[in-house]
Order: structure tokens, then C-alpha cells, then sequence
């Protein structure tokens, strides 16, 4: 070792699928934030606009769109002759996903706002149960 390096230093990597789970969850995730760091820069370097859609192994979506993934895509719509099929089942998949994230965490807030009307409901009970004990211990006293 002439330099004095001990490791073996950045590793080529076979492109294949890779077979662990767990390091395959790793990886998407280290590159999806590599990839959207980079559209990012070229957005700021070239003034250019750009949109992303990715699926993970696990079916989940994310997305990056410059200035707005939204914009980005409504401009590629008002472009695309209305015959490519292709692009608009695209382009209707990102919506109906968007909605169905949307009214995910609708149903999750709604359902939190109950737990939480329901622990002031309980709360209250307790506050007047609390000043009617209180009240009859006072009383008891005087």
C-alpha cells in the first residue's frame, strides 16, 4: 500500500436487483435522496423545471417536482397530444395516489380529533366530578 489507504475504497456495483430486504430498503433510500438532490441542482443550475415519481419496493410514492411537481405536470399534460394512453394513465395514476394519500391522512386526522374530543369529553366529566366531591367535602368541613 503505497498511499496508506487500509480499506478497500468505493466498491463497483454489479447492476442487478439486490437480494436483501434490508439492505435494499437502505440503498433505494440513500439514491432516491441522491437522485432528488440532484434534479434539484438541475433545476437551479440549467433554470429547468422537473418532475419525479418514484415507487419503492414496498409500493409506497415519492415525488419531487420543481417549482411544483403539480405545475410540472399539468404543463406535460397541456403538451401531450390526448391519443398517448401511456401518459395519461400515468398522469391519472399520480392523481389518484395523491388523493388516496390525502384521504389516508384525512381518516387519520379525523379519527385523532375524536380520540382527543373523546379525552376532553372524559376530562370534563372528571373536572366536575372532581368540584361536586370537592364541593361536598367543603361543606362537610364548614
Amino acid at each position: 500500500m503505497l498511499n496508506g489507504r487500509k480499506g478497500k475504497g468505493r466498491q463497483k456495483i454489479e447492476m442487478k436487483k439486490m437480494g436483501n430486504e434490508s439492505n435494499l430498503q437502505v440503498t433505494f433510500s440513500k439514491r432516491r435522496s441522491g437522485l432528488f438532490k440532484k434534479a434539484s441542482e438541475f433545476c437551479t443550475l440549467c433554470g429547468v423545471d422537473v418532475a419525479l415519481v418514484i415507487f419503492s419496493p414496498s409500493e409506497k410514492v415519492f415525488s419531487f417536482g420543481h417549482p411544483d411537481i403539480d405545475m410540472v405536470i399539468n404543463r406535460y399534460i397541456s403538451r401531450v397530444p390526448l391519443q398517448n394512453n401511456s401518459s395519461m394513465q400515468f398522469i391519472e395514476a399520480h392523481c389518484n395516489t395523491t388523493l388516496s394519500d390525502l384521504n389516508a391522512q384525512l381518516t387519520q386526522m379525523n379519527n385523532t380529533l375524536d380520540n382527543e374530543k373523546k379525552r376532553g369529553d372524559e376530562l370534563s366529566l372528571l373536572r366536575k366530578a372532581t368540584r361536586l366531591s370537592f364541593g361536598g367535602l367543603v361543606q362537610l368541613m364548614g
